[in-house]
């Protein structure tokens, strides 16, 4: 199949590590800068009591995402393509679609990943780390627990044997998933008609927010990193929180689950 994207895919490939690290880097100074002109909440904590915390687990789940990496979701599409295996080695579709349904149907795995944390207690134990924090900024959306990273990284790697995207694909949806997740943690007040129309597609912080709600029922809504399709779909959206943005607690309740 002869490939032709707005990024290259040999270039996405060749620089995979570069081109996520910039991206990272680039969107958490961008959400940083942006949070501290047009704050949403009001800080319970100082970014120097939380961010230590939030960097080490990044570092740790970089580790992680390194060490697995011969059996990660871009290795795991490689060996589907050279094989010929899952669905998209048997279509001979336009490559802006296959690069869309990939981007998509990855984002749907995590969103289901996402909602097993939640009510498989031994993935909560995990994914609970996530969760105490008190305080919502760009850097919690990095607050992971390094073994959750792990388990994500040969989820995702089934879902790429099973799809057999292209290898450029799965890059870019890596870097879309630490974008957005970045962007929908930050502690940024959008304006309200942008917030709108934003959400239409795109999962935007004060949807986000909703899911870290000390309300055990709220923590159980907007389970979405990307886009806000998958809430919908499943019935797990809520618009805003029952006491208001300003007015919700952040972290975890005793009785969460």
């Amino acid at each position: 199949m002869a490939y032709a994207c707005v990024v290259p895919e040999s270039f996405l490939i060749d620089h995979a590590g570069s081109v996520r690290l910039g991206v990272f880097v680039g969107i958490l100074v961008a959400m940083s800068a942006l949070e501290a002109l047009a704050p949403r909440r009001a800080r319970r904590r100082s970014r120097e009591k939380r961010w230590p915390l939030h960097l080490g687990l990044a570092a740790a789940g970089g580790l992680v995402g390194r060490i697995l990496a011969p059996v990660g979701a871009v290795a795991a599409a490689a060996y589907s393509e050279s094989q010929g295996l899952g669905l998209f080695t048997r279509l001979d579709w336009p490559v802006w679609i296959e690069w869309t349904l990939t981007v998509l149907l990855f984002d749907l795995a995590v969103y289901g990943q996402h909602v097993l944390s939640h009510h498989w207690r031994w993935l909560w134990r995990l994914h609970r780390l996530h969760h105490q924090d008190v305080d919502l900024d760009a850097t919690s959306g990095v607050r992971f627990h390094p073994v959750e990273i792990g388990l994500s990284t040969l989820w995702k790697a089934v879902v790429a044997l099973a799809l057999g995207p292209s290898v450029g694909a799965v890059v870019l949806f890596e870097i879309v998933l630490n974008g957005t997740a970045l962007f929908n943690h930050a502690n940024l007040r959008l304006p309200l008609a942008l917030d709108r129309v934003l959400r239409l597609v795109l999962v935007t912080p004060d949807m986000h927010r909703v899911h870290h709600s000390v309300d055990p029922e709220e923590s159980r809504r907007n389970y979405g990193f990307a886009v806000v399709a998958w809430d919908h779909l499943f019935r797990t959206y809520q618009a805003q929180p029952a006491a208001g943005q300003q007015g919700m607690t952040l972290g975890v309740d005793e009785r969460s689950a």
